[in-house]
């Protein structure tokens, strides 16, 4: 009786020997456990470097698609929303949807209105926005964009922290109850129902849209 992994790599073994122009994997790594998940994902990314042959890999996981693509497109109700490198994505997401595909924890979002180049965001305000849109607006903010400070604009009650041993997820919510989640190095120490002041690093946030989802700024 084989294990799912190794019916996995029979099967790509089976597709190998026939030479073919293009590689397809549909979910390949869906049922395996978390393990086998990552030392599979390791296997095709050498087989892929070392047969050379174009392969497209459909796959929910942000994280597969992240470490696997050269390209990666992100995908929405069978429309392309953006294609670029992982990185590209990761770094400049153009729409609302691709923003919380892309990134584990998942981007915060928070509602607020844009006007004048100033965004007012859930008891706080963002001055000098680069853009010329007005109208209401979704903030994202990623959580390992964030960086602790005594002059934070963010304030935060912690409701839980996951100690990962390299980061720690800080899970909390802001003065209107909407959930937030902050990063933050594995040796910073954070205890639950403390308050925390936070802001973006190196002003990294991104603004969409609210009624249509695309990046404005």
């Amino acid at each position: 009786m084989l294990s799912g992994g190794q019916r996995q790599r029979v099967a790509m073994g089976r597709a190998i020997v026939r030479n073919p122009k293009i590689f397809l994997f549909d979910e390949p790594l869906s049922n395996l456990d978390a393990k086998l998940r990552i030392q599979m994902r390791l296997e095709i990314k050498k087989l892929q470097q070392k047969v050379g042959v174009t392969s497209i890999f459909v796959t929910h996981d942000q994280v597969e698609a992240m470490t696997l693509a050269d390209r990666l497109a992100v995908i929405n109700n069978g429309i392309i929303e953006q294609l670029g490198t992982p990185i590209e994505i990761y770094d400049n997401p153009k729409s609302l949807f691709v923003a919380g595909f892309i990134g584990s924890p998942q981007m915060n979002f928070l509602n607020g209105n844009l006007k004048n180049k100033t965004l007012s965001a859930e008891g706080f305000e963002i001055k000098d926005v680069n853009t010329d849109f007005e109208g209401e607006v979704t903030l994202g903010i990623r959580p390992e964009h964030l960086v602790q400070s005594e002059s934070g604009l963010i304030n935060l009650t912690v409701d839980l922290v996951e100690q990962l041993g390299s980061d720690n997820i800080v899970y909390g919510q802001l003065k209107n109850k909407k959930d937030f989640c902050y990063r933050c190095p594995g040796n910073q120490t954070v205890e639950k129902g403390s308050n925390l002041r936070v802001n973006m690093e190196n002003n990294k946030y991104y603004i969409f849209d609210k009624s249509t989802g695309k990046r404005v700024n």
